[in-house]
């Protein structure tokens, strides 16, 4: 898994002409709409489950490759953690909670830690982008610009552009594009354009929203040779 965007250590981020156009009033009007939306589904918002499936193409060599597996999102009081198991190509399971990321691989059993306490609310700012978070707290971390509606499997979803306003979001990514179902706080499909031109698409189906987590299923079972990397 690329955790660039995470640790926002990539080249200076490139802002597209297009996204510097001041909205019309119609268009804030339902940027605001979306965003009450958003708000209402927050705060009965608990927690979410889902398959999962991330392209990450890499323009350089312009190759796509492709992970699948399950996530989940549980909202902590006003933090977010998120757990997710890597099941093809190669397994892997992801954690994030209270400022610590971990990734562990258990076919070179090796225990990946990457300490964000210092960018704490830009990387739960990602974590959220539609699983949880408010619509006021993303208009915080983000200039919105609403691009009409789009039905992904039967659902119609509100197609949000996002450009970070925080400088260190900006070295990471130029932007992000959801697809978001207003109706339960969650979304379908999320692109992420960073500076390089490489690109992270992810898509979210099966979610179910306010169901138990089983958490022994995104439990990191390492061993006594596990080896640990702090990037």
């Amino acid at each position: 898994m690329r955790f660039a965007f995470v640790k926002f250590t990539a080249a200076a981020a490139l802002i597209l002409a297009a996204f510097s156009v001041k909205p019309s009033s119609a268009q804030n009007a339902d940027v605001q709409k979306i965003v009450q939306q958003m708000d209402a589904a927050a705060a009965k918002f608990q927690s979410a489950t889902a398959d999962l499936r991330w392209d990450n193409y890499e323009r350089v060599v312009r190759e796509t490759t492709t992970q699948t597996g399950i996530i989940y999102f549980q909202k902590k009081g006003n933090a977010t953690d998120m757990g997710a198991v890597i099941q093809k190509p190669a397994k892997k399971v992801v954690a994030y909670s209270g400022g610590l990321l971990k990734m562990y691989e258990p076919n070179i059993d090796s225990l990946t830690l990457i300490d964000t306490s210092k960018n704490q609310a830009e990387v739960e700012s990602f974590l959220t982008l539609g699983f949880g978070g408010s619509g006021t707290a993303l208009e915080k971390q983000w200039a919105i610009t609403s691009q009409g509606t789009e039905t992904i499997d039967g659902v119609q979803t509100a197609k949000l552009d996002l450009v970070p306003k925080q400088e260190s979001i900006k070295k990471s990514c130029t932007h992000i594009t959801i697809w978001l179902d207003t109706a339960r706080g969650v979304t379908l499909k999320q692109q992420i354009f960073m500076p390089s031109g490489d690109q992270k698409i992810s898509y979210y189906t099966n979610i179910k929203v306010n169901g138990k987590i089983d958490a022994k299923t995104f439990e990191i079972k390492t061993t006594s040779k596990t080896a640990v990397k702090r990037p």
